[in-house]
């Protein structure tokens, strides 16, 4: 019996050992406490983007020129067929063909009147040469009349004075008849030369005409002028050259030969962050298609103006890395992860953001596990963590959150109030500057 009692009290007491065990278990799970430890070690600050491959150089692969006349630049000209995107092509291969219809059609309609006017101008070159020719016909039979009345004059010498006179008067007007057709014939001849160099001036722009047309339709096959893998062209808007786009004068390109050994990431940087950006900053690039590769590369240039991307109102600033190396699965327009490295410390002690906290004063401290309100002076952050400049010792526990009765925790560090003014003093200073 007693041995009965003895094990009936011995689970009594083990149940309400567990229960306590229990209770005060539930009780530490209740209160979520988490904690965190100051770490010693390299960090870093760093801006993630993301960002679209493309090339630093590229060769465009281009319509004909259209040098000539201005009724011919001002001709918008339809792609009628490309090979697809992405085909690697080798020097003098073909690219594609434009639309010839509008050209084929003006180049008839020159040709005609090319024809036209030279036909034309060959008459008028007949004519002309039939009617200088009766002038000099005129001419000739005139001074022959001059003669004629030069002999009478010197046959009349013995003749009355009224005879003689008679015949000088015939001679000063035959002379004067021969002077008038001489000036005649002269004023004709400067006005053919005048009219035949007009005439062949615009024989010259009717040929020119027809000349740059059959230059430009010889260009309407497009071969690439190098080897590498035919990209298409992006209009302003964004949308891609295809079958079916229109290239002008102004803008031939039909698509474009980019360089694959030099790619670029293009990225955009917001307002808030780009004053942290510098040229020649380390940048780590991750390619979504190759989650596998990562690439190292550095920031090339920075714009000095922002824009607003489409959909969104906030300011950015582009910004463009150049990848190092080259690696030939890198293709234009691929999707990039880049991590810009703002700044790297070998050794510094840091810990979670959320793990500090600020009193009404502003000043920053930490609670720590062995039960003290730690004043720290805190140094750069990144997204996460922030340095502890002073206050903690590597290794520190420290509360995540904010205790239950965080009134029981004592203050220390107070001697490190004087360096935390300093510092906002100077940070104030140069925000006012």
């Amino acid at each position: 019996m007693k041995r009965t009692l003895t094990i009936t009290g011995i689970f009594v007491a083990a149940a309400f050992i567990l229960l306590f065990v229990f209770n005060k278990f539930t009780s530490k799970k209740g209160e979520e406490i988490f904690y965190a430890e100051a770490v010693k070690g390299e960090f870093e600050i760093a801006i993630n983007t993301t960002g679209q491959l493309l090339p630093e150089r590229s060769v465009d692969i281009k319509g004909p020129e259209f040098a000539g006349s201005r009724d011919i630049r001002g001709v918008m000209i339809k792609i009628q067929d490309l090979i697809p995107e992405g085909t690697v092509v080798n020097e003098g291969d073909y690219v594609a063909t434009l639309d010839k219809t509008e050209l084929n059609n003006a180049l008839k309609d020159e040709r005609e009147r090319l024809t036209s006017f030279i036909t034309s101008l060959e008459v008028k070159v007949l004519d002309t040469a039939v009617v200088l020719n009766e002038f000099r016909d005129l001419i000739k039979n005139q001074k022959f009349v001059v003669e004629e009345a030069a002999i009478t004059l010197r046959n009349s010498k013995y003749e009355s004075p009224s005879v003689i006179r008679q015949a000088e008067i015939e001679l000063d007007k035959s002379q004067r008849v021969l002077e008038q057709r001489e000036r005649s014939y002269m004023r004709r001849v400067a006005q053919t030369k005048t009219d035949i160099y007009n005439q062949n001036y615009w024989l010259s722009i009717l040929t020119r005409r027809v000349k740059d047309l059959e230059d430009v339709l010889s260009g309407f096959i497009i071969n690439a002028p190098a080897s590498g893998m035919v990209i298409y062209k992006k209009e302003w808007n964004g949308k891609k050259r295809k079958i079916g786009s229109m290239i002008n004068p102004m803008d031939r390109v039909v698509a474009t030969l980019p360089d694959l050994t030099s790619m670029l990431s293009k990225t955009y940087v917001n307002e808030i962050d780009i004053s942290k950006v510098k040229k020649g900053q380390r940048v780590n690039i991750g390619i979504d298609a190759f989650p596998e590769k990562t690439f190292k590369g550095s920031v090339l240039s920075i714009a000095n103006i922002g824009e607003k991307l489409p959909n969104t109102n906030d300011k950015v600033f582009e910004v463009l890395i150049k990848i190092d190396g080259s690696d030939p699965d890198l293709r234009p327009s691929m999707t990039t992860g880049n991590k810009i490295i703002i700044s790297n410390t070998a050794e510094a002690v840091y810990i979670p953001q959320e793990s500090v906290h600020t009193g009404t004063d502003s000043i920053p401290f930490v609670y720590t596990k062995k039960g003290y309100r730690q004043i720290v002076v805190l140094g750069e952050a990144n997204d996460k963590y922030i340095v502890v400049e002073q206050g903690l010792d590597p290794g520190t526990v420290i509360h995540l959150d904010n205790p239950a009765k965080p009134e029981k925790f004592k203050i220390t560090g107070e001697e490190l109030l004087p360096v935390i003014r300093e510092k906002e003093r100077l940070r104030k200073a140069e925000y006012t500057n």
